[in-house]
């Protein structure tokens, strides 16, 4: 599953979707961030926490470690959405072409521990 972050990794999440937003590409919502990630498109992929049915988007963390795309888990969907530039909060957010975030999903990136599968 998508791991607890601490404060400052949240905030550049957050960041980073809104610079993916002004100057690359992002897609908005659950269906879109998992066509971006199983067509390998997806360059970080974010999930809000508070989402209900958690089932919603259960899935992404694992698709994103099977494609080694790193997934970040932030607490509030409406921030979320706010970061993306709509007007309603959403579910998860894939960013498929970097722009000017590309260092800071980097950054975010090398600050995730890698997942190891249990044998």
């Amino acid at each position: 599953m998508a791991e607890e972050l601490s404060k400052e990794l949240i905030d550049k999440a957050y960041e980073a979707v809104e610079m993916a937003k002004a100057t690359g590409k992002i897609r908005k919502g659950t269906n879109e961030s998992t066509k971006a990630i199983e067509k390998g498109e997806a360059k970080l992929v974010v999930t809000a926490k508070d989402v209900n049915p958690p089932e919603i988007t259960m899935h992404l963390p694992l698709l994103c470690e099977e494609k080694g795309i790193p997934c970040v888990q932030v607490p509030s969907k409406e921030e979320l959405g706010a970061a993306a530039g709509i007007n309603i909060g959403t579910a998860s957010i894939a960013i498929t072409q970097e722009g000017e975030a590309k260092n800071l999903i980097k950054e975010i990136s090398t600050k995730l521990k890698p997942v190891k599968k249990e044998e």
